[in-house]
């Protein structure tokens, strides 16, 4: 058992990594590594997962506040519009049964890998300053939110693009403000799922532990590493991992054969990006001969 919370802690760093560096993917990692490593019933991993990630994102948070990276207001409207609809996906998840809630969950990560893969789409790498009505932000928060507390994801990979699309926010600015939506849906969501699950909570604080260490490197690290070859390729990590939940949690022989599929895609995308000189997954030519001259 030792052993194991060992190993959980260390591969948490990435969690917390992730969280500083892209606003996001807590819960894409953690809820797997406490199925599958910890050994974690899947609602227990969830509502573990969302206190992580809520703490972990609370610490990420004040370290882009310092650096100005955060966009109070609009933080605030979509994060207490998130925690409405956490805290009732937290309540309804605490009794779904594990399966049902493991494969939304793998749906989610399938989703959020294209959405990552894609990008976002900017012009000339400014973003768009319009705004939508309140009552669109409010709205979308409470999708969002219902999302991350019924299975423990879809915080910051769907926060981030929402707040560049609606609110006008500078990618920074997005990762920062995230961060504070993360944390107050995250808690929201827990609250719902404690009604019905109890968390074993020396792992909790040691994964959590482990997670906000990585944090710290995280948010060091996000004027260093290059955002778009970083997001991509913890894209294609993600479409793995989701088509790995997806062959536990389904009957054989659909599991191996979505897992199989899947990891061809991921390797023929690798070899047109790497070896294909017209590759269709990479940016235009005009893009790249921008990038460079800058």
């Amino acid at each position: 058992m030792a052993s194991t919370t060992l190993i959980v802690a260390a591969l948490a760093v990435l969690v917390g990594l992730s969280l500083g560096l892209l606003g996001g993917g807590g819960s894409i990692l953690v809820v797997p590594l406490l199925t599958y490593v910890g050994g974690l019933d899947p609602r227990e991993a969830i509502a573990t997962s969302l206190f992580v990630v809520g703490a972990t994102s609370l610490v990420s948070f004040v370290g882009h506040a310092r650096n100005g990276n955060i966009r109070w207001r609009t933080g605030l409207i979509f994060g207490a519009a998130g925690m409405a609809g956490a805290f009732l996906g937290g309540l309804a998840g605490g009794y779904i049964p594990g399966t049902v809630l493991m494969i939304a969950f793998a749906v989610m990560m399938i989703a959020t890998a294209g959405a990552m893969i894609r990008g976002r789409r900017d012009r000339d790498g400014q973003t768009e300053t319009h705004h939508h009505p309140l009552w669109r932000i409010v709205l979308d928060g409470l999708v969002v939110g219902a999302a991350t507390g019924l299975v423990g994801a879809g915080g910051g990979f769907l926060v981030v693009p929402a707040l560049v699309l609606l609110a006008g926010l500078p990618m920074t600015v997005a990762v920062g403000t995230s961060l504070l939506v993360i944390a107050m849906k995250s808690f929201a969501g827990l609250g719902g799922y404690l009604t019905s699950v109890s968390l074993d909570w020396p792992l909790v604080a040691v994964v959590t532990a482990a997670a906000i260490a990585g944090s710290f490197v995280g948010v060091r690290l996000i004027s260093v590493v290059p955002e778009k070859a970083l997001r991509k390729g913890f894209g294609y990590f993600v479409l793995l991992m989701g088509a790995f939940v997806l062959s536990q949690e389904l009957p054989s022989p659909a599991g191996p054969i979505i897992l199989g599929v899947t990891a061809l895609l991921a390797l023929a995308a690798v070899v047109c990006l790497m070896a294909v000189a017209r590759c269709p997954l990479r940016s235009s030519p005009a893009h790249a001969m921008a990038a460079e001259d800058a």
